[in-house]
């Protein structure tokens, strides 16, 4: 099938989600822009897969909106066709008149359901991750069913393709390969992904921009590379590091004895100059975001 792409941007406004009295989403405003690689990062319970579900249209908000352009997203398919959710399959979920559900079982259901499928692509990557097609999806390890959610994403080749922990259960070299093959039809296609994860390092070489959400809000949405260049961690004697962040957007500090160690988010004309009493070293992005969330 012929893929209509859009270059329109997927728009959310004042988004809550409440369950009973819990707040799980508080007032999200979020623009994500065509052709980019967003990276979801959030502690466990921080709302990332809430708002997933409901950027794709899978849950309700409880009050505000996502616009994909002019369409509202819930219940539209004009929309819901650029759009895919493909996320973490249980085992266990597929229970009553799943229970006997195959893989390929699975994937005709996503050929069906997907406008945009590309079969090619599906069966290449079943073959690469070495799935067995004929395997019920109930006696799938946790490896293997991140790796069938993964081709559903890949495959959809839906303008805005998301994906909730992808990389949990499988290890290092497929979580490599995952990566890659990622970036490649990135490149190819110009599709928007995000990828929800918290397995933060080995993932930001990849990202482009990264929302952090933490307790039910985003505390920041940046170019990944920008971010990591105004983030430093100074340390020292605390009244030298204090005179030398004084002013500064200091995150997360820590005390051992007369030294302190401390997070900073430097803005465009700042710099701390490092001196035989003055340690300045740059920070990665899980440190930056661990400092963000202690704040």
């Amino acid at each position: 099938m012929e893929h209509n792409m859009t270059d329109e941007k997927l728009v959310c406004s004042n988004i809550t989600k409440t369950y009973g009295k819990k707040e799980v989403l508080k007032n999200i405003n979020l623009e994500l822009e065509k052709g980019k690689i967003y990276g979801l990062i959030g502690r466990n319970g921080a709302g990332k897969t809430t708002l997933l579900s409901i950027l794709s249209a899978q849950n309700p908000a409880s009050s505000g909106t996502v616009m994909l352009g002019t369409e509202p997203v819930w219940e539209n398919r004009k929309a819901l066709d650029h759009i895919c959710f493909s996320r973490e399959i249980s085992a266990l979920g597929v229970n009553g008149q799943g229970n006997g559900y195959k893989v390929k079982d699975y994937l005709r259901a996503a050929a069906w359901y997907l406008p945009n499928w590309d079969k090619e692509m599906a069966d290449r990557l079943v073959k690469e991750f070495d799935l067995d097609v004929k395997k019920r999806v109930i006696k799938l390890s946790k490896g293997m069913l991140s790796m069938l959610t993964i081709v559903i994403a890949l495959a959809s080749k839906a303008d805005y393709t998301f994906l909730d922990e992808p990389v949990a259960g499988l290890d290092v070299v497929m979580r490599e390969y995952f990566y890659r093959t990622l970036l490649e039809e990135f490149t190819e296609s110009g599709r928007t992904f995000i990828v929800s994860t918290h397995i933060i390092e080995e993932a930001s070489d990849v990202l482009e921009e990264v929302i952090m959400l933490d307790k039910g809000q985003i505390i920041l949405k940046e170019d990944t590379q920008a971010l990591l260049e105004r983030a430093v961690h100074v340390s020292g004697k605390e009244d030298v590091v204090a005179a030398a962040t004084k002013g500064l957007h200091c995150l997360h500090e820590e005390k051992i004895g007369r030294s302190k160690g401390v997070t900073v988010l430097l803005h465009e004309g700042e710099h701390i100059q490092g001196s035989a009493e003055l340690s300045v070293q740059p920070v990665n992005l899980q440190q930056v975001f661990v400092a963000l969330c202690k704040e």
